[in-house]
């Protein structure tokens, strides 16, 4: 088994950063809001059998540049989009956790031709309700902005009271700064997709930890009655990074549900 290798990229002038490992279909996947793609490295090593796996550090995590301004969940679109024309792949498997998840939803209902099909992961988007620790967090980033600093101890204590220390923000860099004020207002999610559901035609698969503390396990099964073609699987007896904290059962799932009726993808 070939080693998980770090890569950088140039993508439309910003440096970027990708943990890779594999042969095979390639298979993208979008990072939530904690570490960045090293949350994926076990998932990575264990994917890489059978396909060919990258995770790149969104503009201002891991080892990747900030990117100008304040982006959201659209400019990560384009970001990722110009991510994967950089590593000229035409068509992929497309998969996100959290705001990762938000972010592969968003694409998938921009280029639905580029997705063969769309794994959501705990995701963000599918509805209102988020918890309010997070909610809380947010409204302490827009109010203190640059000073956030001084309240990282609070929202880090927060973090591993609720859903523990794997989840722990670590390393407080900007990016995730941006991203915990805009992901949500105090009542709730910020961007809401669920009336656009319906427009998704791609298979589908919503995994969700049966004790995810983060997002209501119901948005799954809601997200699910809208979608044309979906299937949802709950890992019993795991929180918010239900991906990692089951990850053989994990990955069981996601290869049976890649697997069938298996298209043929362009080379990479």
């Amino acid at each position: 088994m070939s080693e998980i290798q770090s890569e950088n990229i140039d993508v439309k002038g910003l440096a970027v950063n990708y943990l890779t490992c594999g042969k095979g279909d390639p298979l993208i996947i979008i990072h939530g809001g904690a570490r960045g793609a090293e949350s994926w490295l076990s998932n990575i090593k264990e994917l890489s059998s059978q396909y060919a796996v990258y995770v790149p550090n969104l503009p201002g995590f891991g080892g990747s540049q900030s990117m100008a301004g304040n982006p959201y969940i659209l400019e990560l679109v384009e970001f990722v989009d110009d991510f994967i024309r950089a590593l000229k792949i035409e068509k992929c498997y497309l998969m996100g956790h959290s705001i990762g998840g938000g972010i592969a939803l968003n694409y998938a209902l921009r280029f639905p031709g580029k997705i063969v099909k769309l794994v959501l992961i705990s995701s963000l988007c599918l509805g209102k309700e988020i918890a309010f620790w997070i909610r809380l967090s947010s409204a302490l980033c827009r109010y203190l902005n640059n000073t956030m600093s001084s309240v990282v101890n609070g929202i880090e204590q927060l973090i591993n009271f609720f859903i523990g220390p794997d989840y722990s923000l670590g390393y407080i860099c900007p990016a995730k700064i941006t991203f915990g004020s805009k992901i949500t207002q105090f009542e709730g999610q910020s961007l809401i997709l669920s009336q656009r559901l319906p427009e998704i035609d791609i298979p589908t698969l919503l995994v969700w930890g049966d004790r995810d503390r983060v997002v209501p396990i119901e948005q799954a099964f809601s997200a699910a009655s809208l979608i044309h073609d979906c299937q949802v699987k709950i890992l019993e007896n795991s929180g918010h990074s239900a991906y990692k904290e089951k990850l053989k059962e994990f990955s069981q799932a996601l290869r049976r549900f890649l697997n069938e009726e298996k298209p043929t993808l362009s080379p990479t």
